[in-house]
């Protein structure tokens, strides 16, 4: 064997205020690779070198072990981790984890040293600080820590509250234990690195020497303690980790078999928890006063630098972010270090309940006040008063206790409502007697409506005060009535009656507030005098029987909840049932109601995951609003039906809507047409899940009642259903909320004004992650549900959300809506920011915010939350009863005194008088700019939204219409286009079983107005594409490909997007929802494609969609027009005409151009344009204009079109002077974009836009939002430059809500690409007439004349007939009919003439070169396909895992011009290799010498020229390594997400051993295994996310030689892959260095390498490729395809 000794050295580096103390703390961290057993007899294994400064120690082992610290870094840096499915609880989380390591035992690694770390997310119920209290005082297994993740000053009543975020952690898997140098010298731990947030982390202390043995702990300065929890809880932002540790080393640690023990024996300590947790904390929290005491503990990532940075030697921490000051770790049986965990000054509780209190009134408040601390209750809310005294004394004074008092018992109440709505457990609130009593009712009354936990202490007199006319005494008893679950009445404090009747009461009041049904118990508590501290002697025998009690911190009584399940005997055969339904459901739909628990929205989610039934959800669900890490784009597994309630507008889908069973998980639902849907679905199957007995049936047809948890239902549900749902109706539900969601968006955006519904979007757009939304009632909740958005990103990290496993985030909204009232909502949403502890946007409308002004003074006590902020939309009355039929029936002046309760109230001047800062806004900026700001300050703030009744209601109004509209419109195009087969539930999905192309040449008349200059003398001609699409049914659709240069476009580069498209396109599902146009395209060519949608050409993706739009239309005998608005298509069977413009290219004298004109209006032409700016002086032109204006008379409509040629002097100059011409308007007047707008306010001449709109490369709604004004008359749209018919359909939709003409002009297609044209400009012109129509306005007298005048520039036709353009005399103008041009394209057929080829599909020869190196001998399997004419060849290499078959679609993309060729590399795909020896000691390395020296001789036999080399990832590493190395047969390379290697030594070591412990679980415990934990590491973040991600998987796991990849992925690990950095400076070979757009690592390697290069030539050294990561070429190819092609011809050029 072969070993080798490597020392480095590796620093960790702690934040600068931990170094201003401590310069020299320093541990050398040196780390071996790992030894694999016979099939990697080349890894290298380090000798052990022993150093007396630096210890690792497994406290969890009982005994310290020694492992040299550098091989203790390289075991930390090795770590492999594993995320696993999300669960429902934290012990499926432990079962989960369990079954892994089980997994891992039965197939144990065969290497000597690792670590394995397992993870997966849990829901938010699972609490570190809780699990720590349960763990039992007799623990054996240590450490066992919780460290608070505060920083805001934590202390101990934070943690009382129960509502504190932090880490758990139990054993070590591995600890470091350091001393100081000999020079007594302070060292310090650098060289940790900032990864990602779910990576392994370390925690420990600084300046202390832990002595294990003896159980004691010395302040040392330069000493620390750290270690890796062998288990771990890690709480962040609505979504907590549990994780496993798992390290071995068998030469000085321990061996695998034994840390698996350790790891059990922490795994079944780590199994006490509890559901009562927080009733613990209390009780735990005395336990912390004996133990030692250290000021911080610190939490560092345990990853280090492994070759991040290139040439840097340490990467520091720069805050303190890594240290915490509250925190409880147990080290040993005797030893604890803790800060911030108890009080210093607590009082003896014996002596205190025994001889210190005052007076008998005082011990029974105190033994109140302590119980309710006992059990978890120390948030009490206080209102003053006298005869409350005792109470609020006792309370005030305990130091557990979180108290807020309020002058106005009833905001009080809420307070305690919203309280309990944030922290799932009751607030205690404390009033005086009298009408202080009856003040609590409302909140009451919603408490027990909601089902919400409250203690309600209300003081009283004592009986013989009460009915014989006491000052206020009332009576008091059950004074709630049955509102209350349950009244107690205390007997006035008396020394007589034993103190554990105080307790018991208390005790079995909170069991009945928390047991279901939950909500609200009243204790009456009456008190004689005296009432304050003054002394008063009582007997100390009513105190007996307390002395066990008073010496620990427990409740008296403890209630044991049984343990239910849906699944015991009792419950099975109801549950069977219910499963049986869900199982045979066909037409299944999940709805989603009131959740208010964080943990039920968790397991709601993990159902809806499972099942993939469609989701409508109400906005209190929290899943209403969700955040997504993905594009919105992506189709997602699961269907969330946002848009339903507007959706059931429509007659039709209201009548279509009747699912056959419904599942609906919470009871209340906010919109009122969903739950007529639910009550219309009848006799279908209602199954309603709660975990309360309430009853919520009003239309008495709920058929199966489950009173569970949400999480219980879910478990059994996913354990138990193989779930069934018909792919039409889920289709076709996809389709209809896609269409309204896009008009509704776009109707609320598209509106100037700021109105209540773009409130309801914008609020959730701006709010972050780990925010939460109280919704105030009446209007507010109502447009949230309706309108709020659907999609908005997410704003955690993606690493965090990946490695969840979580489709989506959904964010905690909450309203009180049990009985809906409106008053009290500020405090209530004052008091849910305290118990849900995160930032809370309230919002209400201005009448619920006047009936709750004194929670103002609520909200000016920052008492233990975060800042909150409130909208308040103020339209100055209850614009809810506008909606209702009372506003139509009844005198105005009576709806605004008695309904709208108009006001002139100011609530700036109420925000000042309470010191809350206010902040008025009217437009849609100063919104968003409001709640961007308020969000992220520390103070409170109030946004008021100027808003007004009547125009509300009429917005409210057309919206309403115009989805409706959207409604019947998806509706009719859907109906029309699912076919059903007789014999199949669903329908027959139609698959693209061939795409073809055949390129066209056609002679013009003249060369087309985009050439430059007026060149007649030469025939002109028009080249392009026309797709022809087939279907597996037979139907055949066609589509136009026709680019011009000055659209930066070309043939070849347009050709080589059509042949990959010929490729990925085969075999995909063309659904029914393409014709809708509403992202539906661009959905699916990211979802079904794999490719970004921005990616396409225009030209490219204009004739795609046209072809697919053509061949559904074939498929259903039918016309584009049909299926785009059936409606229309009805009316086109009739006649369908579409008004041409004539086009006149003006070069000539403007008697010319005059003449022309004339020729044309003699022709019949009505609307003619002139192109102008062809000459050098703008007065040229309007002369010309002047005689054509002359010449054609007052009644021809005249357009110009400038093209963006004049400056803007020269453009108002033309504008003046042709001011009499009466022009419609004028296309692009103006050079520079930025004077549009101008240019229209000077003038006052109508401008049209074009260029401006062709030029958008992302959503062209975000840049026309500037051009609104009502100067700009009309948008110009050319399908083909725009991108297609979906973003012309876009752009149009805009001009239309805006007033705005739409054009539809031509690019100069041929008549093919027209026809479509000219049906689709009918479908807007019908479009738009509905729309004037629904807005009530005046049609416009003479229709739009679309741009289609070029047809008469075609000499030749690209079709064997000529479509049919014609002078109508009836109408009087040129018209195309949009029937005859849907028959023309159905009857297509290609003119032979015109035709210059087709296309081939090229074949891809598959076949094996011999290569022989020394001691090997390979196989190498090559796929070749196309031709190239000077005989060069493109050759392609795969990253570690791919294969050749990797780079098909690009190869064949290129094939007409290029020689393709890719090779499996060793290892990989086909490729096979042969040792020559006969010992596994006699195998030769495979490094990269040796695969640089086979592509050498590989290359040698493939061709006699050089080549291109074309390398991914280990691919490039190759690539640039044969380039430099080898370029007699490089001719040039392009890098794709590659690396010169490391230069530093000790990365390069850290690289080699987490390569080497790879490799061996590779070979260990195989493909599925290892790719689990190889694309969970941050580099694919991205690639994740791709739609194709999982097929890109399942190719990975073809592979079947993995001992030869396990080899390869060792020895040709980047840290045994000698440095290429100074070699870069003398390369020879051009280079070009691909990164993907959100590869941040490599774009930074780029960068180095292109400062090392010296360019010699005129192409870019670096291409960045958008909408990707690191797999460049499969999360974007076509942009890769584009730079593969400019390179090659680039550098042929130079």
């Amino acid at each position: 064997m072969d070993y080798r000794i490597v020392n480095s050295q590796i620093t960790l580096q702690f934040p600068p205020t931990k170094l201003q103390l401590h310069q020299n703390t320093i541990i050398k961290i040196n780390k071996r690779t790992h030894f694999l057993k016979p099939a990697f007899p080349r890894f290298i294994r380090f000798n052990n070198r022993q150093n007396p400064i630096s210890k690792v120690v497994r406290s969890s082992m009982g005994k310290d072990r020694v492992l040299d610290d550098k091989e203790a870094a390289l075991l930390v840096n090795s770590c492999i981790t594993r995320n696993l499915a999300p669960v429902l609880s934290l012990d499926q989380g432990l079962d989960a984890i369990k079954a892994a390591v089980e997994e891992l035992k039965a197939n144990p690694p065969t290497c000597s040293s690792g670590m394995y770390r397992f993870q997966l997310a849990v829901p938010p119920s699972a609490k570190a600080l809780n699990w720590f209290c349960s763990q039992p005082e007799s623990s054996k297994v240590f450490p066992l820590f919780f460290l608070s993740s505060d920083k805001e000053n934590p202390t101990y009543e934070s943690l009382s509250l129960g509502r504190t975020r932090g880490v758990f952690g139990i054993g070590s898997a591995v600890s470091f234990k350091g001393s100081p140098h000999a020079s007594g010298k302070h060292s310090y731990l650098s060289r940790y690195l900032p990864a990602e947030l779910t990576s392994s982390k370390a925690y420990g202390f600084l300046d202390i020497e832990l002595d294990t043995k003896m159980s004691t702990v010395e302040r040392q300065t330069g000493s620390y303690y750290v270690f890796i929890p062998q288990i771990e809880l890690d709480e962040f932002e609505d979504i907590s980790f549990l994780s496993a540790t798992l390290a071995w080393d068998d030469s000085s640690m321990c061996t695998f078999s034994e840390a698996v023990q350790t790891f059990e024996s922490s795994f079944q300590q780590a199994r006490y928890t509890s559901a009562s947790g927080s009733q613990l904390i209390c009780s735990s929290l005395l336990k912390f006063k004996n133990a030692e005491k250290h000021t911080q503990m610190v939490r560092v990532n345990s990853l280090l630098m492994d070759g991040k940075k290139l040439e840097a030697s340490t990467l520091e921490l720069e805050d303190a972010s890594s240290c915490f000051s509250q925190f409880s770790a147990r080290l040993s049986p005797t030893l604890s270090i803790a800060n911030n965990m108890h009080s210093e000054h607590e009082t003896n509780k014996v002596n205190f309940f025994c001889h210190d209190s005052p007076n008998i009134n005082a011990l029974w408040a105190s033994l109140i006040v302590e119980e309710c601390t006992r059990l978890g209750l120390t948030y009490f809310c206080i209102a003053p008063g006298s005869r409350s005294s005792p109470l609020t004394i006792a309370a005030a004074s305990h130091p557990l206790t979180t108290c807020i008092a309020c002058i106005d018992e009833r905001s009080l109440a809420f307070h305690a409502l919203g309280y309990a709505k944030g922290s799932q457990k009751p607030a205690v609130v404390i009033t005086s007697s009298g009408t202080a009593v009856s003040n609590l009712f409302p909140a009451v009354v919603e408490a027990s409506q909601s089902f919400v936990p409250m203690l309600l202490l209300t003081a009283d007199r004592p009986p013989e005060l009460v009915d014989v006319g006491a000052n206020q005494a009332i009576n008091q008893v059950n004074h709630f009535g049955t509102f209350a679950r349950q009244f107690f009445s205390l007997p006035p404090p008396t020394d007589e009656i034993s103190a554990r009747l105080v307790l018991t009461t208390i005790d079995s009041a909170v069991h009945k507030a928390t047991s279901s049904p939950n909500g609200p118990i009243h204790i009456n508590c009456p008190f004689r005098e005296p009432l304050a501290n003054s002394l008063k002697d009582w007997n100390r025998k009513c105190v007996d029987g307390l002395d066990f009690w008073m010496s620990n911190a427990e409740p008296f009584t403890r209630y044991i909840p049984p343990q239910k399940s849906l699944s015991c005997s009792d419950m099975y055969s109801h549950m069977n049932e219910v499963l049986e339904l869900i199982e045979g459901a066909n037409d299944g739909v999940l709805v989603f109601g009131s959740i208010h628990k964080e943990d039920d929205m968790w397991g709601a989610l993990l159902l809806a995951k499972h099942l993939l039934w469609p989701v409508v959800i109400d906005i209190q669900s929290g899943l209403r609003l969700r955040k997504y890490l993905s594009s919105f784009l992506d189709r997602k597994d699961i269907l969330f039906v946002d848009q339903l309630d507007q959706l059931l507008q429509s007659d039709s889908v209201r009548a279509w809507m009747k699912a056959d069973v419904i599942v609906q998980i919470g009871s209340r639902i906010t919109g009122r047409r969903i739950s007529q849907m639910i009550n219309q679905s009848c006799p279908s199957s209602l199954i309603l899940v709660d975990d309360h007995p309430g009853r919520h049936d009003p239309s008495h047809i709920i058929t199966h009642r489950i009173q569970s948890t949400i999480s219980q239902f879910s478990d059994s549900v996913i354990k138990s259903c193989k779930p069934n749902i018909r792919k039409r109706w889920k289709d076709f539900l996809r389709g209809l909320d896609m269409m309204v969601a896009s008009e509704s968006s776009s109707f609320i955006t598209s509106e100037k004004s700021l109105t209540e519904p773009y409130v309801a979007r914008k609020i959730f757009e701006t709010l972050r992650c780990g925010s939460a939304l109280f919704f105030g009632n009446s209007m507010t909740i109502r447009d949230a549900d309706m309108y709020g958005s659907n999609w908005v990103q997410c704003t955690h990290p993606a690493s965090l959300m990946l490695s969840a496993g979580l489709p989506c985030h959904w964010v905690h909204v909450t309203a009180n809506r049990g009985a809906s009232g409106i008053d009290g909502l500020i405090s209530s949403a004052v008091g849910f920011a305290v118990g849900c502890n995160k930032r809370v946007l309230l919002v209400m409308g201005d009448v619920s915010f006047l009936h709750d002004t004194n929670g103002l003074a609520l909200l000016r006590h920052r008492t233990s939350r975060k800042p909150m902020v409130i909208v308040v939309v103020n339209n100055r009355g209850g614009a809810i009863f506008s909606q209702l039929p009372v506003a139509s029936t009844i005198d105005r002046n009576i709806m605004d005194q008695f309904f709208y309760t108009s006001h002139n109230v100011s609530i700036r001047h109420l925000c000042l008088a309470h010191g809350v800062k206010h902040v008025q806004v009217q437009t849609k900026t100063e919104l968003q700019n409001a709640l961007f700001t308020s969000q992220r300050e520390d103070v409170d703030c109030i946004v008021e939204v100027e808003s007004e009744i009547e125009t509300n209601i009429t917005f409210h109004n057309n919206l309403r219409t115009f989805t409706r509209q959207a409604s019947d419109h998806a509706y009719n195009v859907l109906s029309k286009l699912s076919i059903a087969d007789s014999t199949s539930p669903g329908p027959i999905d139609c698959k693209v079983s061939k795409m073809d192309y055949s390129q066209y040449r056609v002679q013009l008349n003249a060369p087309p107005t985009s050439s430059s200059g007026n060149s007649n003398n030469f025939p002109s001609y028009r080249e392009g594409f026309v797709i022809i699409l087939s279907l597996d049914d037979g139907s055949v659709g066609f589509g136009e490909v026709a680019p011009l240069e000055i659209h930066k476009e070309n043939l070849l580069d347009v050709e080589e997007q059509l042949r990959f498209l010929m490729h990925v396109i085969e075999g995909n599902t063309v659904s029914d929802n393409l014709p809708l146009l509403k992202g539906s395209f661009s959905s699916w060519i990211w979802n079904n494609l794999g490719i970004p949608p921005g990616s396409i050409f225009p030209s490219v993706r204009c004739g795609l969609e046209m072809a697919i739009l053509s061949a559904i239309a074939s498929r259903h005998g039918c016309s584009i027009l049909d299926v785009l608005h059936p409606s229309a298509g009805e009316l086109s069977k009739r006649s369908s005409p579409v008004q041409i413009c004539a086009l006149i290219d003006s070069y000539g004298s403007p008697m010319d151009t005059a003449f022309i004109a004339s020729t044309l209006v003699a022709e019949g032409f009505t609307t003619i344009k002139i192109k102008v700016a062809r000459r050098e002086d703008p007065d040229e032109d309007i002369a010309a204009i002047k005689e054509v204006r002359r010449k054609v008379g007052e009644n021809i409509v005249l357009r110009v079109d400038a093209n963006r040629k004049w400056t803007y002097d020269a453009a108002v100059k033309f504008a003046h002077g042709v001011k009499e011409c009466c022009l419609q308007y004028i296309e692009e007047p103006v050079d520079n974009e930025d004077d549009i707008m101008k240019f229209c306010e000077q003038t006052g001449l109508p401008v049209a836009l074009d260029e401006t709109i062709n030029s958008v490369t992302e959503n062209p709604l975000l840049v026309l939002q500037k051009y609104s004004h009502s100067g700009v008359a009309a948008v110009v749209i050319k399908p083909g430059v725009i991108g297609g018919f979906e973003n012309a359909a876009l752009v149009a939709r805009w001009a239309q809500q805006h007033g705005k003409m739409t054009v539809i002009s031509a690019a100069f297609e041929s008549a093919l690409g027209l026809s479509a044209y000219i049906q689709f400009a009918c479908y807007l012109d019908v479009q738009n007439a509905e729309m004037q129509s629904l807005m009530k306005k005046e049609q416009p007298q003479s229709s739009t004349a679309h741009g289609f005048g070029t047809y008469k520039w075609f000499k030749e036709q690209v079709t064997t007939e000529p479509l049919d353009i014609h002078h109508n005399p009836q109408h009087g103008s040129v018209e195309a009919d949009a029937a005859d041009a849907g028959r023309f394209l159905q009857k297509c057929r290609l003119n032979p003439e015109a035709v210059v080829r087709t296309s081939d599909e090229k074949e891809v020869k598959e076949y094996q070169i011999a290569v022989d190196t020394e001691g090997v001998s390979f196989s190498i399997n090559v796929l070749e396909t196309g031709e190239s004419n000077d005989g060069s060849a493109v050759v392609f290499l795969h990253g570690f895992l791919g294969t050749s078959v990797d780079w098909i679609p690009i190869m064949k993309a290129i094939s007409s011009s290029t020689r393709s060729i890719a090779i499996d590399l060793p290892g990989h795909g086909g490729s096979k290799l042969q040792y020559h020896g006969e010992n596994d000691s006699d195998k030769p390395n495979l490094s990269i010498d040796v695969m640089a020296e086979v592509l050498h001789k590989v290359l040698k036999t493939l061709t006699h020229g050089k080549v291109t080399l074309v390398g991914y990832s280990m691919g490039a590493r190759i690539s640039l390594y044969t380039a430099l190395k080898c370029s007699d047969k490089i001719e040039r390379a392009m890098i794709i997400s590659g690396s010169p290697g490391l230069i530093d030594n000790d990365a390069r070591t850290t690289r080699k051993a987490k390569d080497d412990f790879r490799a061996s679980t590779l070979v260990a415990n195989g493909l599925e295994f290892f790719l689990d934990t190889w694309y969970a590491e941050e580099l694919w973040t991205s690639l994740r996310s791709h739609p194709h991600f999982k097929q890109t998987v399942t190719k990975r796991l073809k592979h079947q030689d993995l001992h030869t990849l396990g080899k390869v992925l060792s020895d040709l690990s980047i840290g045994r892959q000698p440095s290429m950095w100074e070699d870069l400076k003398q390369c020879k070979v051009p280079l070009q260095l691909i990164v993907g757009e959100k590869d941040a690592k490599f774009k930074a390697i780029a960068i180095e390498m292109q400062e090392r290069i010296v360019p010699e030539n005129s192409f870019p050294l670096v291409v960045e490729i958008p909408s990707a990561g690191h797999a460049v070429h499969v999360e974007n190819p076509l942009a890769v395809i584009t730079a593969i092609t400019q390179f090659v011809k680039t550098v042929k050029t130079t």
